[in-house]
């Protein structure tokens, strides 16, 4: 998976890197489809903004957040898109269920 990190008004520091770069990998053991991710950290005056795209196969999730804390931001980007990704595996999940099931009942 290919991490691309922006900042927009912010100094992307290595600490801050780390940071996202261990939260997108974490997010990443649940979902391993990833080809790559695209975050933008930004600051509007007292804002603090982080967003977020996946790219993976079967589509994109994008979610945004913002704190006063960037890394309160971050986490909250994080958490939202691990509800997005685990929505999407039960999509996929179910859609291949539903398929044999249908298959199933035209043979009977």
């Amino acid at each position: 998976m290919q991490i691309d990190l922006t900042g927009h008004h912010v100094e992307i520091t290595t600490p801050l890197r780390d940071y996202v770069n261990n939260k997108m990998e974490r997010l990443e053991r649940h979902f391993d489809h990833v080809t790559n991710v695209h975050v933008i950290l930004s600051v509007e005056k007292l804002r603090q903004k982080a967003e977020a795209t996946f790219h993976l196969s079967g589509g994109n999730l994008f979610a945004d957040a913002q704190d006063e804390d960037m890394y309160a931001a971050i986490d909250a980007m994080t958490y939202k898109l691990d509800r997005q990704i685990k929505k999407h595996k039960e999509k996929m999940k179910d859609h291949h269920r539903s398929e044999g099931a249908q298959i199933k009942q035209s043979h009977s």
